[in-house]
């Protein structure tokens, strides 16, 4: 399939240990491992609705990182709930329009709170070059 960072579907995450599933709308390459946001994180604090996940990231679709298998999300089939989620976030994404940040700005965020968590910089190695992140 592609890289995980670059797929512009709809992503699902499923914890093994757990059995909990989650829709990522935003996700971002983080030393060994990924940060992602949630749906709804809007909803919250986004330093409470930020995830990590730790473990090497395998795979070209599904996806292995550390504890958890990311998969396309198919909305019309494998999973009701998810699918249903993922239907009222688009619905969340047209109310707030202009509102919602830009994808720099959401990076800029998960970067800026994932490095005060973790006492680094913002432009330390751990973040790892993601598409569209050169320089104009």
């Amino acid at each position: 399939m592609a890289d995980l960072f670059s797929v512009t579907a709809p992503l699902a995450i499923r914890f093994r240990d757990s059995g909990e599933k989650q829709i990522m709308v935003e996700r971002l390459p983080y030393a060994d491992g990924l940060l992602f946001l949630p749906a709804f994180w809007t909803d919250s604090e986004p330093q409470q609705a930020l995830r990590y996940v730790a473990g090497p990231i395998a795979g070209d679709g599904p996806w292995k990182v550390g504890n958890a298998i990311v998969t396309v999300l198919a909305c019309h089939g494998t999973d009701a709930e998810l699918a249903s989620e993922f239907s009222a976030w688009q619905g969340r994404l047209m109310e707030l329009g202009d509102a919602y940040p830009s994808r720099s700005d959401i990076e800029t965020l998960m970067k800026t709170l994932a490095a005060s968590v973790a006492g680094i910089d913002i432009r330390h190695p751990g973040f790892h070059k993601v598409a569209g992140d050169e320089p104009a």
